[in-house]
């Protein structure tokens, strides 16, 4: 993940669901600290974190069989606040986000290779 600088747990648990951790994340100028919780977890199959920091939502990866390979499907609903434009920021940043996250998944492809 390009734009997260550094992770940090913030549970003593590191994995599976009420797993809590902060993402220092940049975008361009823009610097802020994810706050993240895991509300889904079934190992191999799915993730579901919830956004509870400065930008807040849900997040979720599913891999899925299809043949010989794997299929990641990763989604994500944010709500921006109001000092990054809330909802048309979150529309005007969407292009942004889009190619910073292909970009991560690229980088992921890449590994697996």
């Amino acid at each position: 993940m390009t734009d997260a600088e550094a992770i940090r747990f913030k549970s003593d648990q590191t994995e599976g669901v009420g797993t809590r951790f902060e993402t220092d994340t940049k975008v361009g100028p823009i610097r802020l600290k994810d706050v993240m919780t895991i509300t889904e977890w079934e190992p191999g199959r799915l993730m579901g974190i919830r956004h509870t920091g400065l930008v807040r939502g849900t997040g979720r990866f599913t891999l899925e069989a299809v043949g010989d390979r794997t299929r990641l499907t990763w989604e994500e609903r944010l709500q921006f606040p109001p000092w990054m434009g809330g909802s048309l920021g979150g529309r005007a940043g969407r292009p942004i986000l889009a190619r910073i996250w292909q970009r991560n998944l690229a980088n992921l492809s890449r590994r697996f290779e």
